[in-house]
């Protein structure tokens, strides 16, 4: 008996694609929810990797030229009032304002410097909008898809024990296939969770630094601004 249960559980295809059609209804929903979430946060982390580069190398090269000793008027002339990267939109904000500040005689409206600051806040906030953005996701997905998982592979061993019962069976063909079924949402949950957690913390902290990077640019174009105002 022993042997033929052996021989019945070794016919019993256990591939990823077999176990997904043998799934109840609720189970295969399950499986896709989480494949879809995870193509969905690897998308997310493949874009903002690409975000991230492109706006370090934008923020070195203006850094650059912005250290490079040219005039600040003529840097804000050569990139113009609405330049493409983050750093540029930063100080064509800050010196957008500046001149907006000077009257027509050559003086100053009074509060030109919170003025001028706050603009800069403005651009700043933005830019953290599109850096940020798609990192709640990873986050919920990190948080909820191994639960999710879990409500896969519980509903599937719900299942699998209705089936030992209608059976009246324990042999291990019966009970091998609905566990491993349940198990694989679990796995699937997992799958999705993992990266999703991992990446979420490595771009929170990229993200960070890059703000970081642009208010300690702000301040120092604020500072700058300030000694021509107190001139």
């Amino acid at each position: 008996m022993e042997t033929e249960t052996l021989a019945m559980a070794q016919e019993i295809d256990f591939s990823m694609l077999a176990l997904f059609a043998r799934a109840t209804l609720t189970v295969k929903l399950v499986m896709i929810l989480l494949l879809l979430a995870s193509f969905w946060s690897w998308a997310i982390i493949i874009q903002k990797h690409l975000i991230y580069r492109r706006a370090r190398q934008e923020a070195e090269v203006f850094d650059r030229a912005f250290w490079s000793g040219k005039p600040l008027d003529e840097l804000y002339e050569k990139i113009g009032p609405e330049p493409s990267g983050a750093a540029q939109k930063i100080f064509a904000a800050g010196m957008a304002e500046w001149r907006r500040s000077h009257r027509q005689d050559g003086g100053l409206i009074p509060g030109a410097a919170p003025r001028i600051d706050r603009s800069m806040d403005v651009a700043i906030a933005k830019e953290s909008d599109g850096l940020t953005g798609g990192l709640p996701f990873l986050a919920t997905v990190g948080s909820t898809a191994p639960f999710v998982g879990l409500f896969g592979t519980v509903w599937g061993i719900m299942h699998a024990f209705i089936e030992i019962a209608q059976q009246q069976s324990t042999n291990l063909a019966v009970v091998a296939p609905g566990i491993a079924e349940a198990l694989l949402a679990t796995g699937l949950g997992l799958l999705a969770a993992i990266p999703a957690v991992i990446a979420y913390n490595k771009l929170s902290a990229d993200s960070d630094r890059i703000l970081g990077g642009y208010e300690a640019f702000a301040d120092e174009f604020s500072t700058i601004l300030s000694r021509q105002l107190d001139a």
